[in-house]
């Protein structure tokens, strides 16, 4: 049996998923929606109350008013059928009822003629054409369009037509357009001012998500100022103090690992110095020596480039295409094939040390196992929710090698795998964490060439 909670919560889910699409993505966008969609219903309830009550009784009573005035007149004129009284009633409506009649003797109405409402919003033509049916009993015409400050009626009476000019300010009253100008003014008002200290509060937010951005980044932004709400401030606070003791424990680890790099290569040397000093005829067995004290040497300079990071680094404007075509350069000084395939100028804000280790790494674990090495730096967009729209700068690394079957690309970055001998493996996974330290990634792909494709990915 389904329980009645999760049961509501899935039906809720159903009946709002359309809806979704139609939300604002952002926090500016949704916090103007909740003020809004209340000042909407709020306006919506007022001129329903406004229009479905007050208004609607005030114009059937108008409408009542005229057209009992025009009955009157009707009817007195049925009754008054000589020309002299016609005028004396004409002269007595102008003057007490504000009509201005006038009689055409023989004419017909005909068909009324089908007109456009004047204003569709208010219910005064039905309410006139009601009031004229009860009170009149005639055939009758209203014209709304002819006169801007009059409405013309014609009733059909048996010896010709009245012509009746009613004023429009016995039928409409000017309130209405006060009403609504103050109902919309004020809210529209309030909508203003409720964005603006939105878009303030907002502000600080976005300020705060683009230095944490940055800090995660690697790029140097200092504490930032406190701004907005109590809430907003808080957490502005918290992260500066996080950002301190990052900063303090990254200076930390890094004196601690000079101390133990110094104190591994202390006794490393008094070993190279003991084998230089050994007698004649063991230089075969100290040359081999000598090389697997190199070789320690060289483990351990790579096992605390690892775990010390390059967070000390500053970030700074550097041209990507200029740093790949040196590292190029210096592989080819070695016999390596390396061609370098560039949209010419790429500047970036990046660790240079580091990122020359990243790529550096990537050519060395390339000419291990290739001859042919291949750098291409192109530019695509970066659309990401949550995200403002930027661009990607995607730095791939071709070999001819035999590659890495797709099931352990993944297993290749992790510390101390290795998948050839004498290796330490922690070539890939110092370059990626290079790499995410500026924002990016790196993708282990099939190559065009056959082999390997690295694929860095930073953020411009």
């Amino acid at each position: 049996m389904r329980s009645g909670p999760s049961w509501w919560r899935r039906l809720l889910r159903r009946m709002g998923a359309p809806f979704r699409y139609l939300m604002p993505r952002g926090l500016l966008g949704r916090a103007l929606l909740i003020i809004l969609l209340p000042l909407l219903i709020l306006q919506a309830v007022a001129l329903q109350l406004f229009y479905g009550g007050h208004l609607d009784v005030i114009s059937r009573r108008l409408a009542g008013g005229v057209a009992g005035d025009v009955g009157m007149v009707v009817e007195i004129l049925g009754r008054q059928g000589g020309e002299e009284e016609r005028s004396w009633v004409f002269r007595q409506a102008a003057w007490r009822f504000d009509l201005s009649l006038a009689y055409e003797p023989g004419a017909s109405i005909g068909m009324p003629s089908q007109r456009q409402s004047w204003l569709p919003i208010l219910p005064l033509e039905e309410d006139l054409s009601q009031a004229l049916r009860e009170r009149v009993g005639l055939p009758f015409d209203t014209d709304w369009q002819s006169d801007p400050r009059s409405v013309i009626i014609r009733v059909q009476m048996p010896g010709g037509v009245l012509h009746v000019e009613a004023p429009r300010k016995r039928l409409f009253f000017g309130t209405l357009y006060l009403f609504v100008i103050w109902l919309v003014g004020t809210s529209l008002l309030l909508f203003i001012v409720a964005a603006l200290f939105m878009k303030n509060q907002v502000r600080a937010i976005r300020r705060l998500a683009s230095a944490a951005e940055a800090f995660g980044m690697g790029r140097e932004i200092g504490p930032i100022k406190p701004e907005g709400a109590s809430e907003v401030r808080q957490a502005a606070a918290a992260f500066n103090q996080m950002q301190a003791r990052i900063r303090r424990f990254i200076a930390q680890r890094t004196e601690m690992l000079a101390g133990i790099s110094h104190d591994l290569r202390t006794p490393l040397t008094r070993l190279r110095l003991g084998l230089a000093m050994l007698p004649a005829g063991t230089e075969q067995d100290a040359a081999a020596m000598s090389e697997d004290v190199a070789e320690m040497e060289r483990m351990i300079a790579t096992y605390l480039a690892f775990a010390r990071g390059e967070g000390m680094e500053q970030t700074q404007p550097a041209d990507i295409a200029e740093l790949v075509e040196d590292l190029a350069a210096r592989a080819r000084q070695d016999g390596a094939t390396v061609t370098v395939e560039a949209p010419g100028t790429v500047v970036l804000p990046v660790r240079v040390d580091a990122l020359r280790r990243c790529l550096g790494n990537l050519l060395d674990n390339a000419r291990r196992h290739a001859r042919r090495i291949a750098f291409a730096i192109t530019e695509v967009p970066r659309e990401e929710p949550g995200r403002p729209p930027g661009r990607w700068v995607m730095i791939t690394v071709d070999d001819d090698g035999p590659g890495i079957p797709e099931a352990a690309r993944e297993e290749a970055f992790r510390p101390f795998t290795s998948f050839s001998a004498g290796g330490t493996g922690l070539g890939l996974a110092i370059a990626r964490d290079i790499a995410r330290a500026h924002g990016g990634d790196i993708a282990l792909e099939g190559s065009p060439l056959g082999g390997l494709r690295a694929r860095v990915r930073l953020p411009a």
